[in-house]
């Protein structure tokens, strides 16, 4: 075939296209489980996080095993399903069934004696979903800590809802106001409480209202599906706001 011919440049560029689109694809899949593996371990240190066990990832799934006694998925009855590994709930599908249909996963931590329930978040800020996690002490209603993480939020804004000193003013919040009334944590602009732990409101980032009203809405909206587990466990009495 002559080289310099049309069609010559169009066969070799298909052979290159479908060569290249080869090497690319057997890169990915096998590349895939080491992926999978990195996203187990970074969601396990995020879990971590909450009750204040910072570990590297290599030692996420030891430390895991050790920390979190229970791992739970539950009904929208409160109810435990059996048959579900709470770990492997994907939130993002979840929250696209009917609220009844959803499962719930619930993480159960026990750190130097202390006991602390972990929730999983997810939610939508400015541009995207965000998500991440809420750790209760065993009162069910005094933030242990928080994490956060986000698809698209602008970073200096929105995307501050990762960084550590954001997430600090969430410790010690309660969840239920004095009435007794599932409230969650509002994001709260130009919040003048001071270190007032008991208003269930924190300061909100600058210029990020619209990311902060969606952290808000998102614990909020979470929590309140865990009210039939809790109460079922412990003697709590509360409203549902």
């Amino acid at each position: 075939m002559n080289r310099n011919s049309n069609a010559y440049t169009f066969i070799f560029a298909i052979v290159m296209v479908l060569v290249v689109a080869s090497v690319l694809a057997f890169t990915a899949t096998s590349l895939q489980p080491i992926q999978n593996e990195n996203v187990r371990q970074e969601k396990m240190q995020n879990i971590l996080r909450t009750v204040g066990v910072e570990v590297e990832r290599a030692e996420a799934k030891e430390n895991f095993d050790k920390y979190i006694k229970q791992e739970i998925a539950l009904r929208a009855d409160g109810t435990a399903d059996e048959s579900v590994d709470a770990f492997k709930v994907d939130l993002a599908k979840e929250l696209k069934r009917p609220v009844d249909k959803q499962i719930y996963p619930l993480y159960v931590a026990e750190v130097e004696g202390e006991k602390y329930y972990i929730i999983p978040l997810r939610g939508s800020g400015l541009w995207d979903a965000i998500w991440g996690y809420i750790s209760l002490k065993d009162d069910v209603n005094t933030v242990k800590g928080v994490v956060f993480d986000h698809k698209g939020e602008t970073t200096g804004l929105g995307g501050e809802i990762t960084k550590a000193w954001f997430q600090q003013r969430f410790e010690d919040e309660k969840i239920f106001d004095s009435a007794g009334n599932l409230v969650g944590v509002s994001v709260v602009k130009g919040y003048g409480g001071g270190n007032d732990k008991d208003d269930n409101a924190v300061d909100a980032i600058s210029g990020a209202t619209i990311t902060g009203d969606g952290v808000t809405n998102m614990i909020s909206e979470r929590l309140k599906h865990y009210l039939p587990y809790f109460e079922e466990q412990t003697d709590m009495k509360v409203a549902v706001k």
